[in-house]
């Protein structure tokens, strides 16, 4: 009867530990694996050699960034003021945080950081993505809550603790390492696959409208000759549409300017109404515009070049002939013309990829 009994046990309990149904947790290792970064044609970015890119990191970070846990009240995460659908930007003038407080500037887009080395913010306060990261975070405009008690709560998730153990080596929940892992995802976030990529890359052509707005945008303005075009490339070039300077477009008078940009941070005059010139990839799909989203269309941005462009000490000398009488009197086509070509920019590849979408 005992042997009869002890078989029964051992019968019974292989059938309920070893059932296939049930899941096998493994338990979280370290996990160096490299992220590979899609840059296409784009040149090689100088990414950080102490935050290595990983698909462990990449992830966490990815987590993070649509993590509402980050917040307050644990109603907002990044994502909320950097959707996706909009090309990582908030198409409201000013976000409105955890407080039901607005912003004072217009959130930045969240698109190829990789490529930009001289500082984020509209002021450039923050010198790299890490710097950036955490200060949404603790702005009391914005998610406003303490770097300890993230760490608290994101320390009691097992989801985390592991996540961190995959991309770190250890379970320990820090702000650094939550400032490096978002800076991680940040910078794996790339739009690169646009009509005028494809255009550049011989498998796309140009309508006539296109073509003439891109003429318009590379082509200087000639005030002795027949060549005027609108030199939007001196300060919108390369392959990201932005030379990553901090300029003054010419938005305010010295009197009339209330935000003085760049100068708040290096309290040097000379960068008073100067701001970071931002990249024009997918600008159809960000309005507003300017660091104070007083634009709501491209064509009031166009406007304000072609005949709104206010004088000031600061203000830039290529600048000089939209600040003549008249400024460079621009027709309506024209101003089409060239709102076709920045529509080329428009990435739609980049609005779905789930490389960068919120983690089921």
């Amino acid at each position: 009867m005992t042997k009869i009994l002890f078989a029964f046990i051992v019968i019974s309990c292989l059938f309920v530990a070893c059932d296939p149904k049930e899941p096998v947790e493994t338990p979280a290792t370290y996990d160096t694996t490299p992220y590979d970064l899609k840059i296409g044609d784009f040149p090689t970015p100088d990414l950080p050699v102490d935050n290595k890119l990983t698909v462990a990191g990449v992830q966490l970070g990815r987590m993070l960034f649509y993590e509402k846990m980050l917040s307050k009240d644990g109603t907002q995460a990044c994502a909320d003021c950097h959707k996706q659908q909009d090309a990582f930007s908030d198409i409201r003038q000013f976000s409105i945080g955890v407080e039901n407080l607005p912003g004072d500037r217009q959130a930045m887009a969240v698109m190829n950081l990789a490529w930009h080395q001289n500082g984020l913010f509209w002021d450039g306060r923050a010198p790299h993505v890490r710097d950036q990261a955490l200060g949404p975070i603790q702005n009391p405009l914005e998610m406003n809550e303490t770097l300890p008690n993230v760490v608290t709560k994101l320390s009691a998730e097992k989801k985390y603790t592991d996540q961190f153990i995959r991309a770190f080596g250890d379970a320990t929940v820090n702000p650094e390492r939550v400032s490096l892992a978002l800076e991680q995802f940040m910078l794996s976030v790339v739009s690169n696959h646009s009509k005028y990529d494809q255009y550049l890359g011989g498998a796309a052509t140009l309508t006539e409208s296109e073509e003439r707005g891109r003429v318009l945008f590379f082509t200087e303005y000639d005030p002795f000759g027949s060549t005027k075009g609108m030199e939007c490339f001196h300060c919108h070039a390369g392959h990201n549409f932005t030379n990553d300077e901090f300029m003054n477009n010419g938005l305010d008078t010295d009197a009339g300017m209330t935000d003085e940009g760049r100068k708040k941070v290096t309290n040097d005059p000379a960068d008073r109404g100067r701001f970071k010139v931002p990249s024009l990839r997918n600008i159809a799909l960000t309005p507003p515009y300017m660091h104070d989203g007083r634009f709501a269309t491209l064509e009031e941005v166009i406007d304000h070049y072609d005949h709104g462009v206010k004088n000031s000490a600061t203000i830039e000398f290529i600048l000089q002939y939209n600040l003549q009488p008249g400024g460079l009197q621009k027709t309506a086509q024209e101003k089409a013309d060239l709102i076709a070509f920045l529509k080329t920019l428009t990435d739609t590849e980049f609005l779905t990829n789930t490389a960068s979408s919120k983690p089921e």
